[in-house]
């Protein structure tokens, strides 16, 4: 059933990536990692689509985090005000997590972050104690959205690993560069063969992951992945 809600905050996370947060409607629940559909405007100009929820089931607001990219929708969404009306449908999706593995590994490119985000925070409310190790990569550091965030959380909680890899780094990036690799994998998950692992992100990448992993051994059981198919 559709619900109606309102735009309550955006925030800018990055220069091109923005988060949009709504009233969370009564009676709407959802799980961390799945998505909505978002319907802007009514009549012939009507436009729908769909996005995962970036924030976690714990949190008393819904949002979503979007990569702006110059299209109709995109433009649309990014024009947003607090207390604009949208109508949702939802929630979808089996990419999801209710604190069901004791240790679990995430791989992701760009705004495939975003039902990670939402995995990591619900971990963290809920203190399952889950050991999670994420990899996350991206073109520059200035594309890293919620890195602060990420960083926050794994300082406080020890459970909580992060590592940013950019393939474009900057003459002021100290991090890690390159693409997500099995040699990454190896340093920073060593006990990875253990693990769960969720990855997200754009196609490509993913069946990159997915090929990574069973190279490593990883067990097919171990594997959840999501596509991420450019939202316009």
């Amino acid at each position: 059933m559709p619900f109606e809600t309102c735009v309550v905050e955006t925030i800018q996370r990055t220069p091109d990536i923005k988060s949009i947060r709504f009233e969370k409607p009564q009676g709407f629940r959802y799980l961390a990692g799945q998505y909505i559909f978002i319907t802007l405007g009514g009549g012939p100009e009507k436009m729908t689509k769909h996005f995962t929820l970036s924030s976690s089931p714990t949190e008393g607001f819904l949002e979503i985090t979007k990569r702006l990219t110059g299209h109709p929708f995109s433009d649309a969404l990014a024009g947003l005000n607090s207390g604009d009306k949208v109508s949702i449908r939802g929630p979808y999706g089996e990419f999801t997590f209710q604190g069901e593995y004791d240790k679990v590994g995430m791989l992701s490119g760009g705004i495939g972050i975003t039902p990670l985000r939402s995995m990591i925070k619900y971990s963290i409310d809920k203190e399952l104690g889950t050991s999670i190790i994420l990899l996350y990569s991206n073109s520059r550091e200035s594309d890293i959205a919620f890195m602060d965030e990420l960083e926050g959380m794994q300082r406080e909680k020890p459970d909580i690993k992060v590592i940013e890899t950019v393939t474009r780094p900057g003459q002021e990036w100290k991090g890690v560069t390159g693409r997500i690799n099995a040699e990454m994998v190896k340093k920073y998950m060593p006990d990875y063969i253990e693990r769960t692992f969720y990855t997200c992100g754009p196609p490509k990448m993913v069946e990159a992951m997915v090929s990574l992993m069973r190279e490593l051994g990883v067990p097919e059981e171990q594997i959840k992945q999501e596509n991420f198919y450019g939202y316009d």
